[in-house]
């Protein structure tokens, strides 16, 4: 139902379907690699999209590459809207304080999140030292906005995590995403003032105030 397994519909060559099992054909052992993220593939504009229905109360939207393409602006609903809140809080646990995705905390926002690290495929099984590390999540969590995937293929050094390599990149996206587009932070003791570059653009830069009452 989020839509794994088949395509997005935005047209892009080669794009791939992924793989998920029908449900009837699970197995005990099959329902559990799923449940720490094995046993599928899914690409990260499939997994940009499950992320917005949960951002969106539980309903599916459509995708487009393109701001100008025609969009079906219908939305299927996939999941309960108390799921889909019960998941979003689930998901701001882990980017607040003890949880793995503490790195794709974006000051003054609250950000909805998970880190995800897999063992790239190797011939017998998954190979030892090679790793896709994976932040998907969306900002505000409040009144979401915007969804980012961010993988790292194959990520060099000693930390290879996702919450280690994958979560700063998604703060600093983000951050500068939420800035450019002017939205109001979610503590009112942060406000953006907004800055005028030597060529006419405009840039929201983050200011921390005083709160007054």
């Amino acid at each position: 139902k989020a839509g794994f397994g088949t395509g997005t519909g935005v047209g892009y060559p080669g794009e791939s379907d992924g793989i998920l099992t029908d449900f009837d054909r699970w197995s005990d052992v099959h329902r559990a690699t799923l449940a720490y993220g094995y046993g599928l593939s899914v690409t990260p504009l499939q997994l940009a999209r499950a992320y917005a229905a949960i951002a969106n109360g539980g309903l599916l939207p459509p995708v487009t590459l393109s701001a100008d393409a025609p969009v079906e602006h219908t939305k299927t609903r996939v999941m309960s809207k108390e799921t889909a809140r019960r998941v979003r809080s689930m998901l701001e646990t882990v980017v607040g304080a003890g949880g793995t995705g503490q790195r794709a905390a974006v000051p003054g926002y609250r950000v909805a999140g998970k880190t995800g690290t897999v063992r790239k495929p190797a011939p017998g099984g998954y190979a030892e030292d090679r790793y896709m590390a994976v932040f998907a999540g969306f900002a505000p969590a409040s009144s979401p906005r915007l969804v980012v995937v961010v993988t790292v293929d194959e990520p060099a050094g000693t930390e290879y995590y996702g919450g280690q390599v994958a979560a700063p990149v998604f703060a600093e996206v983000v951050g500068g995403a939420l800035r450019l587009l002017g939205i109001s932070p979610d503590d009112r003791s942060i406000r953006l003032r907004r800055v005028t570059l030597a060529a006419g653009e405009e840039w929201h830069a983050r200011s921390p105030v005083r709160a007054v009452q």
